[in-house]
C-alpha cells in the first residue's frame, strides 16, 4: 500500500469512527464485548460480572484512534531522526548506561545484546524511562481490538494478554497507564510480549517494567535475544548505489539476498564484510537527497520491536552516539 493511499485509509477510518462513537455508551452494552467476555469467562476462567463491571467504565475513545492515524513513522527520515536522535536525549542514555552499568554488563553477557542497544531502545520508547504513556491501558487497547477494524483481530488477542496479565501481576486492569496502543512500561511492550519476554532481574516476583529499570534492561536484552540477536554481528553501514538496478530489489525488512547478490544490483557496504552475509539495502528520505544503508539481521531484529526502517535506524544510530558519550566521559 503506497503512503497516499495508506493516509487516506487512515483518514477514513477516523472519519467512520467519529460518525460512530458520537454518541457512544460503555463497551459492556455491545455484543461484540459481551462475546468476547464469553469467551474469556470459558476459556480463562474469568468473572464475567467483574469483567462487564470493568467494560462498563470505558468507552471508544477518539484520541486513540486519531493516534493511531498519525503514527511517527509518516513522516520522512529526515524529520523523524529529529525527534530522537538529539544530543539531550544521547546524553542521558550515557547516563542511564553509567547508573546501570552492572545490570547493563550482565545483559550483554548473558543475552549478547550490546548494551548501547539496549540503552537506545528504552530511549526512543520512553527516554529511559521518563515517559511510558498517559493513557489508560484498557481503554486503550479495547478501543483499538472493538473499534480499529483493520487491526481488530491484533488488539482483542493483546486485549486477552493484557487481562491476564494484570491477573498475573496483581495489577488493576483500570488504572495501568501505557502508549495509545496499549504498550506498557520503560521498554514498551505489548502484552504479549510482556507475558512472553519481560523478566526480573533479581528473580524475585513478577517482571515490573514500569518502576524497575533492572528489570526492564534485562526484558529488552531477552526479547531480541528471543527474536535471534546474534551477538557480534554487524547491524547496518551506509552503502554507495551504482546506477539504478537497486530499483528491481525485492522489499521485505528480512534480509533476503547475500552482499555478493547486492553487489549485482550496484549496491555495496561503505567497508568490508564478507560476501556471503545476509543483507537488504535500506533508502531513507533526507533532507536534499536519499540516504542508502544496507542493514543486516541484526538491524531485521530491530524492527521485530517496530516494524519500520525509520525506527530501526534511529535506535541503531542513538546507540552510537551513547557508546561515544559514555566512553568518551569515562575515558575523560
Amino acid at each position: 500500500m503506497n503512503s497516499r493511499l495508506l493516509a487516506c485509509t487512515r483518514f477514513i477510518i477516523l472519519i467512520l469512527f467519529l460518525s460512530l462513537t458520537g454518541c457512544a455508551t460503555n463497551y459492556a452494552s455491545r455484543p461484540d464485548v459481551k462475546q468476547f467476555v464469553n469467551q474469556m469467562a470459558v476459556q480463562h476462567q474469568f468473572d464475567k460480572k467483574q469483567l462487564l463491571a470493568w467494560f462498563r467504565q470505558i468507552k471508544p475513545n477518539k484520541q486513540i484512534i486519531h493516534a493511531m492515524t498519525m503514527p511517527h513513522e509518516a513522516v520522512p527520515w529526515y524529520a523523524y531522526r529529529g525527534i530522537f536522535l538529539t544530543p539531550k536525549r544521547a546524553q542521558e542514555g550515557a547516563e542511564f548506561w553509567r547508573a546501570h552499568a552492572q545490570t547493563l554488563a550482565y545483559a550483554e553477557k548473558y543475552y549478547g545484546v550490546p548494551a548501547e542497544i539496549i540503552v537506545a531502545i528504552l530511549g526512543v520508547e520512553t527516554r529511559y524511562g521518563q515517559f511510558e504513556g498517559k493513557y489508560s491501558a484498557f481503554d486503550a487497547i479495547s478501543t483499538l481490538a472493538f473499534d480499529y477494524p483493520t487491526r481488530s483481530k491484533y488488539f482483542k488477542s493483546e486485549l486477552e494478554q493484557y487481562l491476564l496479565l494484570t491477573r498475573e501481576a496483581g495489577y488493576d486492569p483500570l488504572t495501568v497507564k501505557g502508549s495509545y496502543a496499549g504498550a506498557l512500561g520503560a521498554a514498551q511492550f505489548m502484552p504479549s510480549s510482556y507475558r512472553r519476554y519481560a523478566i526480573s532481574y533479581n528473580g524475585k516476583g513478577y517482571s515490573n517494567l514500569f518502576t524497575n529499570d533492572d528489570d526492564a534492561i534485562v526484558s529488552v536484552a531477552n526479547y531480541f535475544k528471543g527474536y535471534g540477536w546474534e551477538p557480534g554481528g554487524p547491524i547496518a553501514v551506509p552503502a554507495r548505489v551504482v546506477g539504478d538496478r537497486y530499483e528491481d530489489l525485492p522489499i521485505s525488512l528480512k534480509p533476503t539476498l547475500t552482499l555478493a547478490e547486492l553487489a549485482k544490483y550496484g549496491v555495496y557496504p561503505g567497508k568490508p564484510y564478507p560476501q556471503q552475509e545476509m543483507a537488504r539495502l535500506v533508502s531513507l528520505e533526507g533532507k536534499e537527497d536519499m540516504e542508502y544503508w544496507i542493514g543486516f539481521h541484526n538491524f531485521y531484529v530491530i524492527t521485530r520491536y517496530n516494524t519500520s526502517s525509520l525506527y530501526a535506524m534511529a535506535v541503531y544510530q542513538l546507540s552510537e552516539w551513547i557508546r561515544q558519550d559514555y566512553y568518551q566521559t569515562a575515558n575523560s
